[in-house]
């Protein structure tokens, strides 16, 4: 798909916005900067990651929700819904009450997404990535991170469709004779998958009908579970996830995928983290290992943008259900899965991604390398601190963006206190008219 079709999920609001900075601090691509006043986000350089609406005490970004009237486009509507999401409520409901409740908000049909972890391993899917180490092409905002910051790692990723898109599959099969009055639903924690469900011509966007945020579907659950007690009181048994393996329930939790592989394996979790690992692994100094668990989010998906419980509680919550669960399918399921097979068959394994074009300093070979040579000059005249107060988020930034014609010398607040002779000097070199006294600019210059 081209990039420029590619639909980004979150969006700063103008009006909340104080310009505090926090954003562009700890955006992990450089993707935003603060003009006027407000911060705006790069759509080339977005991951859809969501750290900076994390970290934003205005409530100033926000990712777009799309309501639950969605559901009734469709006569027969079905759920596919991570595990997490269970995980998001207290011990005082059990898995019963809450999948009831969801049938009751307008599910027709629920699978549950890690059933895909064990559709691949009944049918026996294979990777065909060859690059080791394999880094799991899971975590959408990762892969996004590796298509424009490391394009060279982008051979590693591996090819095998996630849970979610194999559940899909296999719910689309089983229920095919109910025809386009079936819609498929996914529900996520997750800014990157709205992103990718959101681009036209993404595989999301073609296996799923919608996409619901986890704090939409949390909060209409949570809302039936109080108003309704005593009819869901009713519903105590200990339900706890017959459609899928220990192994399974685990696959979303951290170190859940690289457990299970053989041959050295490593998860990190945290974009920070993930971003310093990827930098050890580009400079070739680790090359022994045969698996990379990489997760944006911290303890993986369970710490996503749109969960609502703390992340530690909710992992120990998946952790405790997965040991009462079995290591091996029920043979009823099992033969459905293989009932089903015709549909997977040339059907398990993406196309290879693709690096992502950032136009960078130029498109312009030539003209890129004499801007470099310029940003390296720029930043001899910067003070190297990344304070971040002249609306880029380093000193490194805002030399790539004046050698881009983009920002100003002026916005550097500590060449401000130096003498305006000065500043005007360097202004000029770099092509700016200097300014006067009162700070406009002097067009005698």
């Amino acid at each position: 798909m081209s990039e420029a079709g590619f639909h980004h999920s979150l969006q700063v609001l103008n009006d909340a916005c104080k310009g505090c900075t926090h954003c562009m601090k700890r955006c992990p691509t450089g993707a935003i900067r603060i003009a006027k006043g407000k911060a705006w986000i790069s759509a080339e350089l977005c991951i859809d990651c969501g750290q900076c609406m994390a970290v934003c005490p205005n409530d100033a970004i926000k990712i777009e929700q799309d309501p639950l009237s969605q559901l009734q486009r469709f006569t027969y509507r079905v759920g596919i819904i991570p595990a997490p999401f269970f995980a998001q409520f207290p011990d005082t409901f059990t898995v019963t009450q809450v999948l009831s409740a969801l049938y009751d908000i307008g599910f027709t049909h629920i699978y549950l997404a890690e059933t895909g972890v064990d559709i691949l391993d009944i049918l026996e899917a294979k990777e065909n990535a060859q690059a080791l180490p394999l880094i799991s092409n899971f975590c959408p905002a990762v892969q996004r991170l590796i298509q424009i910051r490391y394009p060279l790692l982008v051979g590693n990723l591996t090819r095998l469709r996630s849970p979610a898109q194999v559940t899909a599959i296999f719910a689309k099969s089983e229920l095919k004779a109910l025809g386009e009055s079936l819609g498929i639903f996914y529900l996520t924690p997750c800014a990157a998958k709205i992103a990718q469900f959101k681009t036209e011509g993404s595989e999301e966007h073609r296996l799923f009908d919608g996409i619901i945020n986890f704090d939409t579907a949390y909060n209409q659950v949570s809302t039936l579970l109080a108003r309704d007690k005593e009819k869901y009181a009713n519903q105590n048994a200990g339900f706890t996830f017959p459609h899928c393996t220990r192994k399974a329930l685990r696959w979303s939790l951290v170190k859940g995928q690289s457990s299970n592989q053989s041959g050295r394996a490593l998860a990190v979790d945290e974009m920070h983290n993930v971003i310093e690992f990827l930098d050890i692994l580009e400079d070739e100094q680790e090359t022994s290992l045969r698996f990379l668990e990489l997760d944006a989010c911290a303890e993986g998906c369970v710490g996503g943008i749109l969960t609502v419980r703390n992340r530690f509680l909710a992992t120990e919550q998946l952790r405790h259900w997965s040991t009462a669960l079995p290591k091996e399918l029920s043979q009823d399921l099992v033969e459905r899965i293989l009932v089903q097979r015709p549909s997977f068959e040339n059907n398990l394994c993406l196309e290879a991604p693709q690096p992502k074009q950032v136009m960078g300093l130029d498109k312009d070979r030539s003209k890129a390398l004499q801007k470099l040579e310029k940003v390296d000059r720029i930043l001899a005249a910067l003070p190297g601190i990344d304070c971040g107060l002249c609306g880029c988020p380093s000193c490194l930034a805002l030399a790539q963006d004046v050698a881009k014609s983009q920002a100003s010398l002026r916005q550097c607040v500590v060449l401000k206190l130096k003498d305006p002779k000065e500043l005007n000097s360097l202004a000029r070199i770099w092509g700016e008219r200097p300014t006067t006294a009162n700070g406009q600019k002097d067009d005698q210059a």
